[in-house]
């Protein structure tokens, strides 16, 4: 009478669980095995059956996409699978057998795969009105976010920071105001990562402070190139003297003895 209830649960379909993977990294599949049943065999299924296991057998992996990536954990036999790929994402079953009666149950799992975010870009876009204000839209955008990423926007000056949802914020500037800085965080059921603050005043207060931030920064990549052409040609230079050195005082000490020949030779009689 106490396996009773154990068997009416086992009996029945699993709800489905709703796991979440990273991309290359492992999961687990947990499977809830009552402690007092005798299993005869566990069948993993995804789009087609993916491998078998028997309790006094090896794994058999059936689908070559997950051979040598897949494993049971002791004792509770999860499916644990490692460098999970984007094709891993979708519907899996297990199928337990067990000896007992011949009973067996599925359980149901919907994997989802994510990627861990890179840090977002930012676009600024402005516009000044003949009153003097400043109109201006931010986009915020993230490579390789995948489904459901997640935008939102904090603004930082004198007050407490405000949030605003979505990936583009529009807001306006005026001479006078605070000097807001804004930062765009994207999220997603994995991570979640921040971009650089933006002085989207500085934007508006002097108009060509993208261009010149760009131009200051050519500028002073060619001097550095001009630097380091003239070191270049300065050692050039030394190590060519330090070569010639030798040989010129060697045709020095040359012409020094042809002399002294020519002055030491005898007078005719």
């Amino acid at each position: 009478m106490g396996a009773l209830p154990w068997l009416l649960l086992f009996l029945t379909v699993f709800s489905t669980q709703f796991l979440v993977a990273i991309l290359q990294e492992s999961i687990s599949l947990p499977l809830e095995i009552p402690p007092d049943e005798e299993v005869e065999n566990i069948i993993w299924s995804s789009q087609g059956r993916l491998c078998v296991k028997g309790m006094n057998t090896t794994i058999t992996v059936t689908d070559p996409h997950y051979q040598g990536r897949v494993s049971f954990l002791e004792p509770s036999y999860s499916l644990y699978i490692s460098n999970v790929s984007w094709k891993d994402a979708g519907c899996y079953e297990a199928e337990v057998n067990m000896r007992t009666a011949q009973l067996s149950t599925t359980q149901l799992y919907n994997l989802r795969v994510y990627q861990r975010l890179l840090k977002p870009r930012i676009t600024v876009n402005f516009e000044i009105s003949g009153e003097g204000s400043c109109n201006i839209s931010l986009t915020c955008f993230v490579e390789k976010g995948g489904m459901d990423v997640t935008y939102s926007w904090l603004s930082w000056g004198d007050s407490a920071g405000t949030a605003h949802e979505g990936p583009i914020l529009r807001t306006s500037w005026r001479p006078g105001d605070s000097a807001l800085s804004y930062t765009c965080r994207v999220s997603n059921p994995i991570s979640n990562i921040s971009s650089h603050p933006i002085p989207a005043g500085s934007f508006c207060a002097d108009p060509g402070y993208p261009e010149k931030s760009s131009t200051v920064f050519c500028l002073l990549a060619k001097g550095l190139l001009l630097l380091l052409l003239l070191v270049i040609l300065v050692v050039s230079l030394w190590v060519i003297r330090v070569y010639k050195m030798p040989r010129m005082r060697y045709l020095k000490r040359n012409r020094m003895r042809l002399r002294k020949r020519g002055k030491a030779g005898p007078s005719p009689a």
